[in-house]
């Protein structure tokens, strides 16, 4: 563990059991006797010079041992608290402290289980801080007559911090073959729930839970200090003395505004977040306590869980593991939507129409005035490069955006803007149809929704911008409907598209139409459809198109690169011709899927080994 009381009230739990003894960090003297000339400590002769100190790590496990068996205990456990930085003084591969012979004794069988436990390093910087600040104060008041040498200063450091050494221990320990890695506990989950999380616990190390007198369920001990305390326990353990079990450690009983220091703490915590964000995703019952259902995650395929990610400027981009991808809370798209964005379709080694799309891109930020721009040489080689980091070159759909990048301060005003655009690759592989686009084969559903879609005087559509409220308000009400999507009028009553397709109608005569692009984004599925039907001899109209027209249709359907035509049998609760899919739709469809292998249609991948 790193410092703080966590680590000792979790040595109290075990110390608690009648099957169990707690030794208190049998190191620490070995420890301070190569690094104690760097600070002070009022205890450190004392310790140097305390005969049960000086007995070697083996030498305090068989003492243990012995007490144990003593006591007629069979099956027992040692619970000894280490400190992270102290790490370096054991020998992970063969379970002993550096320089010993593994421990050994007749007749009894020794297993080893490493537990590492994490705490926000936040919270361990405010603690560490407050901490000193209280010590401080307090010795500034009975230092009279004290040297100057003696008043602690704040020792805030990586090393104390401990994260960073957690992570080196969780490596070693899992890089050592036949091994597991260790168990992972977030005392904070242990606050929250003590009762479930030591239950748990002990279930992963295949002891009884609880099985002591005092504090039978490891939830309590008696205030005060405790025979295996350390002897720097009255210099460090004032707080956690007063304390009687894990109810003590309550979010409510020990909240604080506390100070995380100044620029040193603040770049100790840059470095410590990421190393702990990892452990915590391994935490024993992280899953489990969260608050979100991770049943409500639809993972068609597996290989989504993991999928990487690209993000980054102009100047610097990289590829990243989707669970810790992210912009900067100061970038515009997080600011007020101000990014724009496209979809793409990766068939077979080919990108659908990637030329197209990246224009409508660039005219897109072009048209929202956006600087220092990403190459357009610069997005094909993101996108190329997270394709192949994903082994990814078929039933692939990219979502692409560009912000107008970070801000310098929380602003919408893009003089703030100094940092150049950000710009996001972020593939998955979703086949055209699957949980996260529509049903093709049958047809779906619509409804028509309340809310108007923007006209070019309010939000121009021609922009394919990411201030999508007014397409997801309809959206909304297509869930509550049990509609795949929700139609959208324009300001006059006349249909636009829906919340995010383009939307076709074929009339009693055959006749193809779609509604004016005046008040909806002029799609690259619906361009292509309409190339599509003239090159097959299908009667294309672009005009303005009726709700009622499309309730008496004949057939309906919609297009988007990620459903590519997605036939409609329903809309509003009427039947749309037969209520299967139509003729002219299955014939577009079919035209439409041998697009990728035209000729100058696609851009072709390259050979991943070059990336």
């Amino acid at each position: 563990s790193a410092p703080r009381s966590r680590s000792t009230a979790t040595l109290y739990s075990f110390d608690s059991r009648d099957d169990a003894v707690a030794l208190d960090e049998p190191l620490y003297r070995r420890w301070l006797l190569l690094h104690g000339h760097k600070f002070y400590r009022p205890y450190k002769t004392m310790l140097f010079e305390h005969e049960g100190e000086k007995k070697s790590l083996n030498e305090r496990i068989d003492a243990a041992i012995t007490s144990l068996q003593s006591n007629g205990v069979e099956n027992g456990v040692v619970f000894i608290k280490h400190m992270a930085k102290h790490k370096d003084l054991f020998e992970f591969e063969h379970d002993r402290e550096l320089g010993a012979l593994a421990y050994a004794k007749d007749g009894v069988r020794i297993s080893h289980q490493h537990i590492l436990l994490i705490r926000n390093p936040f919270d361990i910087i405010s603690s560490w801080n407050a901490k000193h600040t209280y010590r401080n104060k307090k010795e500034e008041e009975d230092n009279s007559s004290k040297t100057q040498s003696s008043i602690s200063i704040n020792e805030t450091s990586l090393e104390e911090v401990g994260i960073i050494q957690l992570l080196g221990i969780y490596s070693s320990i899992t890089s050592i073959p036949g091994r597991g890695p260790p168990i992972v506990l977030d005392s904070d989950l242990l606050v929250k729930d003590p009762s479930h999380v030591l239950t748990s616990l002990c279930a992963a190390l295949n002891i009884a839970y609880g099985n002591g007198t005092i504090g039978g369920d490891m939830l309590t001990w008696p205030s005060g200090p405790k025979s295996c305390d350390g002897p720097w326990a009255p210099y460090w353990y004032e707080e956690i003395h007063s304390s009687n079990g894990w109810s003590s450690f309550s979010t409510e009983a020990r909240s604080g505004y506390r100070s995380v220091g100044g620029h040193v703490c603040v770049d100790i915590l840059r470095a410590s977040l990421p190393p702990y964000d990892y452990l915590s995703s391994r935490a024993l019952c992280n899953v489990e306590m969260s608050k979100y259902d991770p049943g409500l995650e639809i993972f068609e395929d597996p290989r989504n869980a993991d999928v990487l990610c690209w993000i980054g400027t102009p100047d610097k981009g990289r590829v990243v593991p989707r669970d810790i991808a992210g912009v900067s809370p100061f970038d515009s798209a997080v600011q007020g939507g101000d990014a724009v964005w496209e979809g793409l379709r990766v068939y077979d080694g080919k990108i659908l129409s990637l030329e197209r799309h990246l224009k409508r891109l660039f005219n897109s930020a072009r048209a929202m005035g956006f600087i220092n721009v990403h190459s357009k040489e610069a997005v094909i080689e993101a996108i190329f490069r997270t394709l192949a980091a994903n082994g990814m070159r078929d039933h692939t759909h990219i979502r692409l955006t560009l912000s107008r990048g970070k801000k310098w301060g929380s602003s919408m005003n893009p003089k703030f803007n100094v940092y150049g655009t950000t710009l996001i690759v972020l593939p998955e592989w979703k086949p055209v149809e699957n949980a996260a686009t529509y049903d093709n084969t049958n047809g779906v559903s619509l409804i028509t929704g309340a809310n108007r879609r923007n006209p070019p005087s309010c939000v121009d559509s021609k922009i394919h911008h990411n201030n999508m409220i007014n397409n997801i308000l309809p959206k909304i009400q297509a869930n509550l409907a049990g509609a795949a999507d929700a139609i959208m009028l324009d300001l006059d009553g006349f249909v636009s598209e829906t919340n995010a397709t383009n939307i076709f109608m074929v009339d009693f005569n055959g006749v193809l139409h779609t509604p004016l692009a005046d008040h909806c984004l002029p799609g690259i599925t619906r361009e292509t459809i309409l190339m599509l039907a003239e090159e097959v001899g299908i009667i294309a109209k672009e005009r303005r198109v009726s709700l009622a027209e499309f309730h008496s249709a004949d057939e309906v359907f919609t297009t988007g690169t990620v459903g590519e035509l997605t036939p409609v049998t329903m809309i509003d609760g009427r039947v749309i011709g037969t209520g299967k899919v139509g003729p002219v739709t299955k014939k577009l469809q079919s035209v439409y899927k041998g697009l990728p292998d035209r000729e100058g249609w696609s851009t072709p991948l390259p050979d991943f080994h070059g990336y």
